[in-house]
């Protein structure tokens, strides 16, 4: 694989730096470990400025080229971690209970490193390298709070890219799209209120299982028969919560679930869709709902023209035939998709897969591949180069 072979030389200490942040996950807004180390780094390689404070525990490296060009560019990593207890039994496995590097941030920002220190030694480009570490990633919008506490005014760059491993791929390939990438998303909460009562006494309560149970059955409607098939969506309920004893109808339920699209009216119609008939059906049978649709983030579009930059980066580090094109996009949701919204960029996908069994992110048995370490520090520092080439 033709990764850079100056990155390639650090490879083993990339490595360290990954199983040491993978030891020590943080949650989103918590990660001040992770921003210290990041900040240590970085302060080790000679960046030329670190901005601290954005959203809360974020790290910006500025590196600046040789030449006078004012072009700049961001990259950006997170560096968060997910409440699920680890179960890998790696001799590097997380040492806070309940916390776990499950979606690979850990590797995300170690690329990023890498990525930053060869740029820090080289200065072969022209122009502004931003390195981007955010901070919550993971249900908490970290990149639109980095934004509103003015990101692209303290550091103006003119596009930013992003990159997430991807088990589904095998190691080193890079799968890419114009358009939608991923999904908006939106959490979803249902309250019902009925009429406890003893279980053997219905005649004297209001069921709100029971009225749970048929808006469950109901909301799958939405997408089958009001989405347009082209279009598509996902809304899905993964928790509820009622009661506690085997004789008892209790007051109400909780729910909880998740809704997805790519087009904003699809959105719209489900948000519609499950007001109307969570508080029809409540109220049918003299209860009564209240919906909680909270849209986080929205979907993340790739800009035709910054997907063709990455496109020729991708290809250099890893050859024609292992940069391929999705099929489709996933359902999954990234707040990359705030900056987007904000600056002309792209989102890449890194392949990361070892084999048919290896555990998809979000598992507790995901580890992060380091095969692909050097891999993708060499397209972050080959897209700087190329983005921003020195004269002559």
């Amino acid at each position: 694989m033709p990764i850079i072979n100056r990155i390639a030389e650090f490879h083993a200490e990339m490595t360290e730096w990954r199983h040491d942040l993978h030891a020590h996950p943080e949650l989103g807004f918590q990660e001040t470990r992770t921003s210290s180390v990041v900040q240590q780094k970085l302060r080790e390689f000679g960046v030329d400025e670190i901005i601290t404070g954005l959203a809360r525990t974020g790290v910006v490296g500025v590196i600046r080229g040789q030449g006078s060009s004012d072009r700049a560019i961001g990259l950006r990593a997170d560096m968060d971690a997910l409440p699920i207890l680890e179960d890998t039994g790696l001799p590097y496995a997380s040492q806070n209970p309940g916390i776990m590097h499950a979606c690979g941030h850990d590797g995300h920002t170690t690329m990023l490193l890498g990525a930053a220190k060869y740029l820090s030694e080289t200065r072969n480009f022209d122009g502004t390298v931003y390195v981007v570490f955010q901070p919550a990633e993971e249900s908490l919008d970290g990149a639109d709070l980095m934004v509103k506490d003015g990101l692209f005014e303290r550091c103006p760059m003119q596009q930013v890219f992003g990159m997430h491993n991807w088990p589904l791929v095998p190691a080193g390939v890079f799968a890419w799209r114009t358009g939608p990438i991923m999904a908006a998303v939106a959490n979803v909460a249902i309250d019902i209120t009925g009429k406890g009562t003893h279980g053997a006494q219905p005649q004297f309560g209001i069921d709100p299982i029971v009225i749970a149970s048929q808006i469950v059955t109901a909301i799958q409607t939405l997408v089958s028969r009001n989405i347009d098939p082209l279009k598509g969506g996902v809304l899905s309920i993964g928790h509820i919560n009622a009661g506690n004893a085997f004789n008892v109808i209790p007051e109400s339920v909780h729910m909880k679930g998740t809704a997805r699209w790519f087009h904003p009216e699809v959105g719209d119609q489900l948000e519609q869709g499950l007001r109307r008939l969570a508080t029809g059906i409540a109220d049918s049978f003299g209860a009564r709902a209240e919906v909680m649709f909270r849209r986080s983030p929205p979907a993340t579009i790739n800009d035709p023209d910054a997907t063709e930059l990455t496109l020729h980066a991708a290809r250099a580090v890893a050859g024609e035939a292992r940069v391929q094109p999705m099929p489709s996009p996933t359902m999954g949701g990234e707040d990359f998709a705030y900056m987007l919204n904000a600056k002309q960029g792209s989102y890449i996908m890194l392949g990361a897969g070892r084999g048919p069994d290896d555990p998809m992110v979000h598992h507790p048995a995901y580890d992060f591949n380091d095969a692909i370490l050097p891999v993708g520090a060499s397209y972050w520092a080959t897209l700087a180069e190329q983005l921003l080439p020195r004269a002559g």
